[in-house]
């Protein structure tokens, strides 16, 4: 049996044509794309990319 790959995901995919990232998860089109085939180690450290991906996306939607 396989283990469950972690994801970001919360089911709201909504991807910002500006930014072109999902403000849902906060993935790139391409780490959408490559999420299955990447290892667990690799999506691990994306963990904190897509915090600071939240925290700047929030932030620049308040100066605006």
């Amino acid at each position: 049996m396989t283990e469950p790959i972690w994801s970001p995901c919360i089911q709201v995919c909504f991807v910002d044509p500006d930014k072109q990232i999902c403000v849902g998860c906060f993935r790139t089109l391409e780490e959408l794309g490559r999420w299955t085939k990447m290892s667990p180690a690799e999506r691990e450290r994306l963990r904190p990319v897509f915090d600071a991906r939240r925290a700047d996306y929030e932030a620049a939607r308040k100066r605006s």
